[in-house]
């Protein structure tokens, strides 16, 4: 079992920054991927960005070039650092971890930027 946790998000304004961490913690040792996951109310949800194991990242069109998945010095934290954020960036974003093919979810943070 991989328990996950989010902390981060909160009000902002368009064009400004934010930064959302993810900490797993438990059964660790297999962990291949994290991941960053939004959704907003009555919409599907679209992938953010992954990181594997090799420290390869992988972001969704939207927030190519503005959004930065990278390790912690932390153990088994990730950072989501989002700049230029814009309105449509609104969403309650989930962090995910797999692990010997299983998949664990945060329980979500919102992120609201106003215009």
């Amino acid at each position: 079992q991989v328990q996950v946790v989010e902390s981060g998000g909160g009000l902002v304004q368009a064009g400004g920054s934010q930064r959302l961490s993810c900490t797993a913690s438990g059964s660790t040792d297999s962990i291949n991927v994290f991941g960053w996951i939004r959704q907003v109310p009555g919409k599907q949800h679209e992938l953010v960005a992954l990181l594997n194991s090799a420290g390869a990242a992988t972001y969704g069109d939207s927030v190519r070039g503005r959004f930065t998945i990278s390790r912690a010095s932390a153990e088994n934290t990730v950072m989501l650092q989002m700049n230029s954020l814009k309105p449509e960036d609104t969403a309650i974003y989930y962090c995910k971890v797999d692990s010997h093919g299983l998949t664990y979810w945060g329980q979500g943070t919102q992120v609201t930027v106003s215009s």
